[in-house]
């Protein structure tokens, strides 16, 4: 189970609170198993958010103009969430596409088709579900801006960098990561049928370029009806680190315990369909994932030694289950929020 509870509230139109409960870190303690996913201390395991996953204020002179937003969430950097996409399984480039769960003030504005954003944070990131950011000492020392177009309703572009001052090492003694990210979003129907689509690159280099990741997805969904049928590509390159046990690695780092790089290419098709009950909304599914894996450039990592093979498939099948307001989008806070839409769940 992956419970979230969404709570907003506003004053006026010029002052609005967001809170995120996300309760992970109770039902899935030790990590979810996925195909490449990583994060925390996981190796192969999605990490659990922390349990405040959003905890904001936004102050801002009219809906989609001028905004201030203040408190631990998103930094203004990359793209949404995975947890509002269609497809259930996290992709691999989590850590390289989204910069989440930080102390942030966020700045942003909205002129015509054209949305900015400059943000401040803390760069270290959480390394258990009851942890809070650390202020002392670290807030500030990361910084991104994202600059968002949108063209035409439903279709948006996007381009972001972020700075952020050693993220896997929380003192602040680790290396650095540069990180960019470009997409473009597809939301709105084609032939009165809903369409999703979304393409992604990233790129994070570390310790001034002596590592460097790069990663693209692309993934899209159409949905007749009460039905969805989607499809995600993903080829992401992700560090392998020193090992505790076969799916976890030590954090905080003692030392620079890279040892070696591999690119994990991952092929996923799902199915859901939507039924009413009541003020629920339910989604059962079904998920299919097949990939393969392979080392990249030098080091000491071993791929087949440590999985047995380089090929792997998954297969998930689940329900989703909404009540009350649909989800707002993660990520986007005031004047950067009112000119977006909300995926379809």
């Amino acid at each position: 189970m992956q419970p979230t509870l969404v709570a907003e509230a506003g004053v006026w139109e010029h002052l609005r609170f967001l809170g995120t409960l996300n309760l992970e870190g109770a039902t899935i303690e030790g990590g979810e198993l996925t195909p490449g996913a990583w994060g925390e201390g996981f190796m192969d395991r999605r990490h659990p958010h922390t349990y405040a996953h959003e905890l904001l204020l936004t102050l801002q002179d009219r809906p989609g103009s001028l905004s201030l937003t203040a408190g631990k969430g998103f930094a203004p950097f990359g793209t949404d969430d995975p947890m509002m996409r269609p497809a259930l399984r996290y992709p691999v480039n989590h850590h390289f596409a989204q910069i989440l769960e930080r102390a942030v003030v966020i700045a942003a504005a909205r002129v015509g088709p054209l949305i900015g954003e400059f943000g401040l944070f803390n760069g270290d990131e959480p390394e258990r579900p009851d942890q809070w950011p650390l202020i002392a000492g670290r807030f500030g020392d990361s910084w991104s801006g994202r600059l968002t177009g949108i063209p035409l309703s439903g279709v948006e572009l996007q381009g972001s960098y972020a700075h952020v001052h050693s993220p896997e090492h929380r003192p602040g003694e680790g290396p650095d990561q540069s990180k960019w990210s470009f997409s473009a979003l597809w939301n709105r129907p084609i032939r009165s049928t809903p369409v999703y689509g979304l393409v992604e690159w990233a790129r994070t280099s570390e310790a001034d370029g002596f590592f460097v990741f790069h990663s693209f997805l692309a993934e899209g969904a159409w949905m007749p009806g009460r039905h969805r049928l989607y499809y995600r590509f993903e080829r992401t390159e992700r560090p392998e680190e020193e090992r505790i046990s076969q799916f976890r690695s030590r954090r905080p780092h003692l030392e620079n315990s890279i040892l070696g790089t591999t690119r994990w290419t991952i092929h996923t098709l799902g199915y859901d369909v939507g039924l009413g009950l009541g003020g629920v909304r339910l989604r059962p599914l079904a998920e299919l994932s097949l990939g393969s894996l392979t080392k990249v450039g030098g080091g000491l990592f071993d791929v087949e030694a440590l999985y047995g093979r380089s090929d792997f498939w998954a297969l998930s099948l689940g329900l989703r289950l909404d009540a009350g307001a649909p989800m707002p989008r993660m990520g986007r806070y005031g004047a950067a929020r009112g000119a977006t839409m909300t995926y379809t769940h």
